[in-house]
């Protein structure tokens, strides 16, 4: 059995997950300052959440498109993003984006707005604020978004499908590997990478449910 579906799944998730854990945590703190412009931003950066992933994939082959301004600068410094895993590796964080997002956001919400007080008028500026006060208290919360953004990267099928095609060894992830063998009648292969995926999933329903759990009892 080729595994490497397995193996381009693992890395994608794995890759956008870091680039959405430090990229949503840093829109979440800059959004929960802001004083203007906060509810549009939250829009836009929510965006992907609501929409169907083949127009995330359609409106990223847009941007991304060798005919397009950026496609043609990127394709002139040598990073081809259109059928290639860069690509997949986009189109995951796209879509993965806004778990990670909402979920700092919601996290720093309920921080007790008397602590933050306190920090400041010892003086903490606002780059301590996030890490010594913001991020400490909203860890276990973090963690359950990257790893849902993980499994959310993991599973993606229609902006990857798009965006970085169909092409053994190099883009097909596990949920296009479950289409193509349904497609060319291989059900044994289609209920084989639903298994692998299946206990994927539960396996990271679980850690966030322990990571819940540890969240709850240090509080």
């Amino acid at each position: 059995m080729d595994i490497s579906p397995l193996l381009i799944s693992l890395e994608i998730a794995f890759i956008s997950t870091i680039i959405t854990f430090f990229t949503g945590i840093a829109a979440a703190a800059l959004i929960t300052g802001a004083k203007r412009g906060r509810v549009l931003f939250d829009v836009l950066f929510s965006l992907p959440l609501v929409l169907p992933p083949t127009v995330v994939g359609f409106l990223l082959l847009i941007l991304f498109g060798r005919n397009t301004p950026v496609g043609s600068f990127l394709t002139d410094i040598g990073i081809n993003v259109i059928f290639t895993r860069t690509g997949a590796v986009i189109a995951a964080f796209v879509v993965a984006f806004p778990i990670v997002y909402r979920t700092a956001r919601g996290a720093f919400q309920q921080i007790d707005m008397e602590l933050v007080d306190v920090a400041r008028t010892i003086g903490i500026g606002k780059k301590d604020m996030l890490f010594k006060v913001m991020l400490p208290l909203s860890w276990p919360s973090l963690v359950s978004g990257a790893v849902l953004a993980f499994a959310r990267s993991l599973g993606e099928f229609g902006a990857t499908i798009m965006v970085a095609g169909n092409i053994p060894g190099r883009t097909r992830t596990m949920s296009i590997a479950v289409y193509n063998a349904m497609q060319s009648g291989n059900r044994e292969a289609a209920y084989t990478w639903v298994v692998i995926m299946l206990l994927i999933s539960f396996v990271v329903l679980l850690l966030i449910n322990l990571m819940a759990s540890c969240g709850y009892r240090t509080e």
